[in-house]
């Protein structure tokens, strides 16, 4: 699917996805896709901006490489980042469970 279908949870996936490793841009991209068999499908005007964002907010490092045949921005995790993924994927947890129930799916 084209376009943003995270529901307001697009910082959650991008620390996710870096977890298991630095990554450039696309990478990011890619890996999101894969992770969620093509749900998320997000074009660069969506992903990028967050990714600099998170940057910003010093939950990401960044960082250029020049070991390609073109240079490119690579993105890591910080330890402030590794928290906030933490806290963030115990929200999330939280906030399933409870429309779960509402729902009446309980999980």
């Amino acid at each position: 699917m084209k376009g943003d279908r995270t529901g307001g949870n697009l910082d959650l996936l991008i620390l996710s996805v870096l977890s298991a490793g630095e990554a450039h841009g696309y990478e990011v991209i890619r890996r999101l896709r894969d992770a969620s068999e093509g749900e998320f499908d997000l074009p660069e005007g969506t992903v990028y901006p967050s990714l600099h964002r998170l940057d910003g907010q010093g939950w990401l490092s960044s960082s250029w490489d020049s070991s390609g045949p073109r240079r490119r921005r690579v993105y890591a995790l910080t330890e402030a980042g590794r928290a906030q993924l933490a806290d963030a994927t115990a929200a999330w947890h939280r906030l399933s469970l409870s429309v779960n129930t509402v729902l009446g799916a309980r999980a």
